[in-house]
């Protein structure tokens, strides 16, 4: 799963871009999903199922056509992006998370330095009216395609476990790098890990400390099997 962050101040276009941006991915051919940032509470949309969430812990709400599961806690982004079937990712707003690249959407020429945290891909802007070193800048309404492009390249989703693996203390510090074009996802050890453990189809991330132990953990009981012999290992567990 590939991500990219859409942030920026209120009025600058965030919304319409995020919509702009998955409709031509799903063009593409590409299964979408969207994160958004929300300040304050989230409101329940029909009367009954907000009475629900009054006196339980979580709240599901199922119809013809979709389905929804509220948690009457914060849950990390990570939480959250496991539960979601996509390709792409696209995050609107959470200014302050540093595992995935992010266009920054922009209304005056002085809010880079809030916004820019050595991630930003490219600007996206209403009326654009100047150019800026080393990021290009696009109009929102009329640059979609080209936007989607970059996208397509440079997506990623660190895992945010700054396990220290890649070299780098945090996952910030490597995806700065790949930013860059220096590095890639490639680099990141539990994106690529020695021993493989799916999850409803999702590959699980794992620190090299947890590889190791799972690795040596299921080859020593397979070991003492009748049979067993070096080789690619494959374990299939159904609930």
């Amino acid at each position: 799963m590939k991500a990219v962050g859409v942030i920026g101040y209120k009025g600058s276009g965030k919304t319409s871009l995020v919509v702009s941006l998955s409709q031509e991915l799903k063009k593409r051919g590409y299964r979408v999903a969207t994160v958004k940032h929300i300040h304050g509470e989230i409101d329940l949309p029909e009367a009954n199922t907000a009475k629900h969430g009054g006196y339980t812990d979580q709240v599901a709400a199922i119809s013809e056509r979709e389905s929804a599961v509220f948690f009457k806690r914060k849950k990390s982004l990570e939480d959250i992006m496991a539960y979601l079937e996509a390709d792409f990712v696209l995050v609107e707003g959470f200014k302050t998370e540093r595992t995935y690249p992010k266009v920054v959407c922009l209304r005056e020429k002085d809010e880079p330095k809030d916004l820019f945290d050595g991630l930003q891909v490219l600007v996206a802007m209403l009326s654009p009216k100047k150019t800026m070193p080393g990021v290009p800048v696009f109009r929102i309404a009329h640059d979609v395609k080209r936007m989607t492009d970059i996208i397509e390249k440079i997506a990623f989703k660190l895992p945010n476990l700054n396990c220290g693996a890649c070299g780098y203390e945090t996952c910030y510090e490597l995806a700065k790098k790949i930013v860059k074009g220096d590095k890639t996802d490639r680099h990141c050890p539990p994106l690529n890990p020695g021993t493989e453990v799916r999850l409803g189809g999702r590959t699980l991330p794992m620190n090299p400390f947890v590889d190791r132990i799972v690795h040596s953990t299921i080859k020593g009981l397979l070991s003492s099997l009748k049979g067993f012999r070096k080789g690619k290992i494959e374990i299939k567990i159904e609930e």
